[in-house]
């Protein structure tokens, strides 16, 4: 189906999905071969073995291109592989700006691995777009902005942090995992790329590890990253995508049952005497809660907070969740809380006393019930 010939809800429920015409069976059928029979001359012609393209990653990359609005999407088999085919298309020498709060596997890539490839990188606030500015320079290829960002929340503009990337002949990408197709479409605003860890809440079940990328245009850059996809192998299990793609169908009912749980745990902890501070774009307090009202059809189901007491009242708040449950990951239909300085290791920039929660499907009441009591 064409991506603007329906309405997001339809688009989610039949993007990517034909009837099979086999055997007439509307749930798509799961291609497990590794090998597809060639034509007798041996013309390029379908598919020829699973590492370069499958069924079903075909059918998942038409769905998440049409969920996106973009022209073309690739299909990863996780987010950080997404992420590193991103920086990995650049070449040794070149330069990126990146949000200074953003995934700490994306800044891992960038200290651990891409140091060897030569890459330059500064780390910025890409709220402040004047210091996104400054940080160009004539090296500098591409712009990676996290919006709403993790796990502070941050908000960028991403219409204006777009315009300055075009003006100075940078690809601005946008990783929009915590947002969803659902809620915001960067390359509405100019973005040239969108990353999504599918593992999160396009799969949304905690049952699958995935990523993509988006692109507003095909291209040589497209070409690119298809040629990493392949070439390195980072692609998904043609279950994997079978999975992703079921979870997409869900995935705008989930996402606003969810955001209207966040949205009432937030403004319940913004009152709570235990409380020193809520992350969470959807209050009016937060300072870009402008802003992520004009970008986002919604704010979104994660937030964070500060436990008054340091870092020992945090830990011992998520020991004694009972609903909760403490686990990394987010996007699930259960709701998640942890320790986000634990998780990310001594050198985390993470506020010590800060919970992350990423709201599921429970009644909002016994969240909050649960929440109170951990914290009492």
């Amino acid at each position: 189906m064409s991506n603007k010939a329906a309405r997001f809800e339809t688009v989610c429920v039949h993007a990517g999905r034909k009837i099979d015409p086999a055997t007439g069976a509307v749930a798509p059928p799961i291609h497990l071969s590794t090998t597809f029979e060639r034509s007798p001359d041996y013309s390029p012609e379908g598919y020829v073995y699973s590492r370069s393209g499958n069924p079903n990653r075909a059918e998942l990359e038409a769905c998440l291109a049409a969920l996106e609005g973009g022209a073309e999407a690739v299909a990863f088999s996780s987010g950080s592989a997404a992420a590193a085919a991103v920086f990995q298309s650049l070449k040794p020498g070149d330069h990126a700006v990146v949000s200074r709060d953003a995934y700490h596997g994306v800044l891992r890539i960038l200290r651990e691995v891409m140091t060897g490839w030569k890459l330059g990188v500064s780390y910025v606030d890409t709220t402040d777009l004047a210091a996104v500015k400054a940080a160009f320079t004539p090296a500098t290829r591409l712009l990676w902005v996290e919006s709403p960002s993790n796990p502070l929340l941050k908000i960028t503009d991403l219409a204006a942090a777009a315009d300055l990337a075009r003006r100075a002949g940078v690809l601005a990408v946008c990783d929009s995992t915590f947002a969803t197709p659902a809620l915001q479409n960067p390359l509405a605003f100019g973005m040239d790329l969108v990353m999504h860890s599918a593992t999160k809440y396009l799969g949304g079940h905690s049952d699958v590890v995935g990523g993509a990328l988006v692109a507003r245009e095909a291209g040589p850059g497209t070409e690119r990253l298809r040629f990493l996809q392949g070439t390195l192998g980072a692609v998904p299990a043609p279950f994997d995508c079978w999975l992703i793609l079921r979870g997409t169908a869900t995935l705008n009912v989930r996402v606003l049952a969810q955001s209207a749980n966040a949205l009432a745990l937030a403004r319940h902890l913004e009152m709570h005497p235990k409380v020193e501070q809520v992350f969470y774009p959807g209050l009016e307090s937060h300072p870009q809660h402008a802003l992520a009202k004009r970008q986002m059809r919604g704010f979104g189901a994660m937030l964070s907070f500060c436990v008054r007491g340091g870092e020992q009242a945090a830990v011992r708040a998520a020991s004694r969740v009972k609903l909760f449950t403490r686990a990394t990951s987010l996007g699930g239909v259960e709701s998640l809380i942890e320790h986000r300085a634990s998780v990310e290791g001594p050198e985390s920039p993470t506020p010590k006393n800060l919970l992350r929660v990423s709201a599921g499907l429970e009644h909002v009441d016994d969240l909050i019930q649960d929440i109170d009591q951990a914290l009492a």
